[in-house]
């Protein structure tokens, strides 16, 4: 159970509980009329075990008529629900001897203290509201669940086993397990708010760093700082300086840092805030001709690379307005109008606990949206995940949590965190690896809408100025979050800290995130960012190098709770919060009560180059900002590239590619997701032209979401992502450019203009920094440098800038016994604008008699394709990019969309030419009747079933209407395009070679199998 949610008319803050000795104790059980309707939790080994929800309320005073109004009018439902009050001193227990089966055992869920509870912030307000009319007393709230466990053979210990990752997770939740024969013996489990942190204070430490090596080094681990032996000999030297010294002096500073200044430094120095790795000077060797190796200095990857291609496009593209400067790209829309781009990963905290970590990614990165410029309304969110197949068994170790419940609890969290904000989720993917095992990949992106002038100014500026107020707005400060940053750069391990985790709270963000478009828009703010890793040390940090200075009063933070340290309240991750400066302070909280957004004044910018932080009066830290910022010393890496001896395994093909078509389509990495999908609003604001699922029945996946930023306007929005890590087992460089290609082919294949395409990397890597332990560090790294060059040449080749990014390097678990890291993996998301959506196209087939077609070139390269992974098959050549054959082919497939020319259009991608035409059609009525003879009198030294299959990336397949063809055929000119069959109306599905049938099916045989739950993923065996 968590801290108490403290209710009054004029407050809505978090107060410590009251104990049980000063306060009355209430419960409310809410259960349905008729218990054979009692929702159900399947719990393995059990069975269905019914369920219902509970309340506990401590107050002051009595309240039982308060409560008695507050379950009658918000609590339940009351044709099917009815509800039992209970006060702890004279208990009137429920009885449950109505239940249709005997209950054995009975298990309570609640919150850890500390922990966000949602429900019960949500029963507080319901309470302000019923009784806004007159004075409450100060009602604490917490939720939970009861589970009704009907006769089984398991013992309380096995059954808290069982339920473990399943009904709820030991890191933020407590569950109680006790036979229903002692239902009124356990009044402290039923009645009693547990524990919370002290009230009292602790005091601020000061750290000695007059140590040698080894202590250093232990420091760092002992305090989760994440920092290296040189970063903190850096530390050392700096406090060691007699300027140093004599200027702490003059402030009545202790020579050696206090806690609040180290954990500062070492959230801003993180490798997640950071991005240590691609900052690095890198001495890569490509070894790849052993007898003439070559060697390359490269000084900071980013720069190099990532910016470096920005920065030569930059000439082409006046309409960037913002790129890697801010909390999002900016690029301008209209001449009124900018939208902005930002995708952001929480792999750490989605392994340890998948709800809170997948759902304070998502309201974590609408609120990069909120902090971009002066303020972004969040337009839509995006979604990839990269998970272990729940179906495989694997190795279990502690830390390492069920791939089912990582699965369902991410899912869950990205549900409730778009979907309660009221942002549409518009573009995603899911990817299966068993690699992923331990550190899953959660994606979570917005994008956002913002003026191009606001009164200060410029929308996509900030105007921060010494002597404006610091603001923080929305959530309070807890301990969950503390360390994020540093335990998000370092690989998960048996000691990662436990309140790294958060939960977030997105009906609190919907109210800020609205108060802050509104202040935006009457001129109350002059700059605002997000408090995201590192909290208030890193929004304050920031914000301040604007002005050259700041000073943040700690008591003047409002708390969850009292009794965290001052260097707990300066780097908590607690969510919902966002970080303002303001010189209408006044103004500013007027408009904030109108919101019920909660606002604080915490300090002052300054220009006195150092970050001050008081406490109670007294400087408990300054720290030069010269050093904060500039002081980490970049890393110096070695990266060796050898090229991977991979062998080539294959058989001759087979009569028939109907039963491996079949199965391909039902792999976790094709199959549909409709079942995810769905759990996703795409239709709030009612923007969406091109959905996630289309076709007249809603079956085909997009390739790409269109929306219509400004209502009434002709232009849309098209968003789309490309991901293929099954290629960096055979050359991350292939993988990284057909990334690239796909994203940028996915967009053009619903109607974007390749012109105005912008892109966002985002990479997940295992840690590439070699040691006893990470003996392939070397490699990794080199992996790392290739991807990146391929970055810069597609990029460059298609005139696609990128204008935000994030890389997240240490995706390892290691627990000294087993090691696991994930497949080196590059998200890349795209944006581009449509003309005109009336012009975008979806992939179903729409009309019988029409022409298909396949545009761009098959080749042989069977590598990493899924139909070799199905058959058992190897190769050692994965797909090629041409980017510039595949410019010119994505500018005639736009020109002819926009001429009307194309009615379906369909990237091939993942099982190739085979897939992308079943999928055509399953989305459809309609059949197909294919030859393959085209392409293989084309290409002759392919087999049919390297034509059908082959994942050569840049080509769609297409739908044309007869008299169509011709004009459509001009625009390509010396473009790959092929005839290859025509849409049919009998739904069936015939694929010929040589006079000779090699799939024999139908469109309802094809969506069955499509939409069929695969048992089994055909992924290879686990690594060691």
């Amino acid at each position: 159970m968590s801290h108490a949610e403290t209710v009054s008319r004029d407050t809505h803050t978090l107060t410590d509980p009251p104990s049980a000795a000063s306060s009355l104790i209430y419960r409310v059980d809410v259960v349905p009329k008729n218990p054979d309707q009692a929702d159900t939790v399947d719990l393995p080994g059990v069975g269905p075990v019914p369920c219902y929800p509970v309340y506990w309320f401590s107050s002051p005073v009595p309240i039982d008529s308060i409560l008695d109004t507050l379950a009658r009018q918000a609590l339940i439902d009351p044709v099917v629900q009815t509800y039992h009050l209970s006060q702890a001193d004279t208990a009137q227990w429920l009885d449950l001897s109505t239940w249709p089966q005997p209950i054995d055992w009975i298990m309570e869920q609640q919150f850890l203290p500390g922990v966000t509870d949602n429900l019960a912030t949500t029963v507080g307000k319901s309470l302000s509201l019923l009784f806004s009319d007159q004075a409450l007393p100060a009602i604490s709230v917490a939720s939970g669940t009861v589970y009704l466990v009907p006769k089984t053979s398991f013992s309380p210990d096995a059954l808290y086993q069982q339920a473990q990752y399943q009904l709820f997770n030991p890191l933020v939740q407590r569950l109680s397990v006790y036979p229903a024969s002692q239902w009124q013996a356990h009044a402290t489990s039923r009645f009693g708010f547990p524990h919370v942190m002290a009230p009292q204070v602790p005091p601020v430490d000061v750290i000695p760093l007059d140590v040698n090596d080894a202590d250093l080094l232990a420091l760092s681990q002992q305090r989760h700082l994440a920092l290296t032996l040189d970063e903190m000999k850096v530390i050392q030297t700096y406090y060691q300086a007699p300027s140093t010294q004599q200027a702490r002096k003059a402030k009545g500073l202790s020579l050696w840092p206090t806690d609040v200044e180290l954990e500062i430094i070492a959230q801003t120095w993180s490798e997640h805030c950071k991005h240590k790795i691609f900052a690095a000077k890198i001495t890569y060797t490509d070894a790849s001709d052993p007898d003439y190796p070559r060697v390359t200095q490269i000084d900071s990857l980013f720069k190099t690379y990532i910016a470096g291609a920005t920065k030569k496009l930059m000439p082409t593209r006046p309409d960037l307005l913002s790129v890697f400067k801010d909390n999002a790209g900016v690029v301008q829309w209209n001449d009124t109008t900018a939208v902005c781009f930002k995708v952001e990963t929480h792999n750490s905290p989605s392994a340890l606990e998948p709800y809170g970590g997948a759902l304070t990614g998502i309201v974590g990165v609408n609120r990069d949206i909120l902090g971009t410029g002066m303020g972004a309304k969040p337009l839509f969110n995006t979604d990839v995940f990269c998970f272990a197949h729940p179906e495989k068994p694997y190795v279990q170790r502690p830390k390492m949590l069920p791939p089912e419940a990582i699965l369902k609890g991410v899912r869950k969290g990205v549900e409730d965190g778009g979907n309660k904000s009221g942002i549409p989720t518009v573009n995603g993917a899911l990817v299966f690896d068993q690699r992923y095992r331990a550190k899953p990949l959660v994606f979570c992106g917005t994008g956002g809408l913002l003026p191009l002038k606001v009164p200060q100014g410029l929308g996509y500026e900030k105007y921060t100025q010494p002597g404006d107020t610091i603001v923080m707005a929305g959530g309070r400060v807890g301990k969950d979050g503390i360390h994020g940053a540093t335990f998000s750069s370092e690989a998960l391990h048996e000691g990662s800290p436990v309140s790294a985790v958060q939960i977030g709270d997105p009906l609190t963000q919907k109210r800020l995130s609205d108060f802050l478009m509104a202040a935006r828009d009457q001129g109350l703010i002059t700059g605002l960012t997000d408090n995201g890793a590192g909290g208030l040390s890193s929004s304050v940090g920031e914000m301040a190098q604007e002005t050259n200075g700041a000073l943040l009063n700690l008591e003047q933070i409002p708390l969850k709770y009292p009794g965290l340290a001052p260097y707990e309240m300066v780097i908590s991750e607690s969510q919902e919060r966002m970080t303002l400066s303001t010189n209408r302070i006044d103004d500013l909280l007027k408009l904030a009560a109108q919101y019920d957004v909660e606002l604080s004044a915490i300090g002052h910018f300054h220009d006195q180059g150092t970050f001050d932080i008081q406490y109670n009066g007294t400087l408990v830290g300054s720290l030069d900002l010269a050093f904060l910022h500039n002081g980490l010393p970049q890393m110096e890496l070695e990266a060796v590239w050898e090229v991977q001896k991979l062998p080539t395994i294959y058989a001759r093909a087979p009569r028939s590619a109907t039963p491996v078509l079949l199965k391909m389509l039902s792999h976790p990495n094709v199959c549909s997701r409709e079942s995810l999908i769905r759990q996703y609003d795409h239709e709030v604001q009612g923007r969406s032209v091109i959905k996630p699922l289309m076709g007249p029945l809603q079956t085909g996946p997009s390739d790409a979401a269109v929306i219509q930023p400004i209502l009434g306007e002709a232009q849309g929005l098209v968003v789309s992502n490309g991901i293929c890590p099954h290629f960096s087992d055979w050359d991350p460089y292939h993988m990284a450019a057909n990334a690239v290609d796909e994203a940028i082919r996915n967009a053009v294949a619903v109607g974007a203009d390749p012109a105005s395409m912008v892109l966002l990397d985002n990479f997940c890597w295992p840690d590439p920094v070699a040691s006893p332990r990470n003996y392939d560090g070397r490699l990794k790294l080199a992996q790392l440098v290739r991807a990146n060059q391929a970055l810069y040449e597609t990029a460059v080749t298609y005139g696609a800038p990128f204008i935000s990014g994030k890389d997240s390097m240490k995706n390892d678990f290691d627990d000294g016994t087993y090691r696991l890291s994930i497949v080196p993996t590059l998200l890349i998301s795209a944006m581009g604008k449509l003309p005109d959506i009336e012009k975008a196209v979806s992939m179903d087939f729409k009309r019988p008699g029409d022409v298909i077609l396949m545009a761009g070139q098959t080749n042989v390269h069977m590598g990493g394709s899924l139909y070799y992974l199905v058959k058992g098959w190897y190769s050692r050549y994965c797909p090629h990019v041409k980017p510039h054959l595949a410019k010119a082919l994505y500018q005639a497939t736009f020109e002819c969309i926009q001429q009307g020319l194309i009615r379906s259009c369909h990237d091939l991608s993942d099982g190739g030419l085979g897939i992308a035409l079943a999928e055509s059609a399953l989305a459809s009525p309609y059949g197909a009747d294919i030859s393959l003879d085209p392409i293989l009198n084309d290409s002759p030294e392919l087999r049919w079933d390297e034509a059908l299959f082959s994942e050569s990336p840049s080509r769609f397949v297409m739908s044309v209407a007869p008299e169509h063809v011709d004009a459509v055929k001009a625009a390509f000119q010396d473009i790959p395009l092929m005839v290859l069959g025509t849409v049919t109306a009998d739904g069936a599905f015939t694929i010929h070679q040589h006079q000779k049938t090699v799939v024999r099916t139908d469109v309802s045989t094809l969506r069955k199998a499509w939409q069929t739950a695969p048992a089994t993923c055909y992924n290879t065996e686990e690594p060691a």
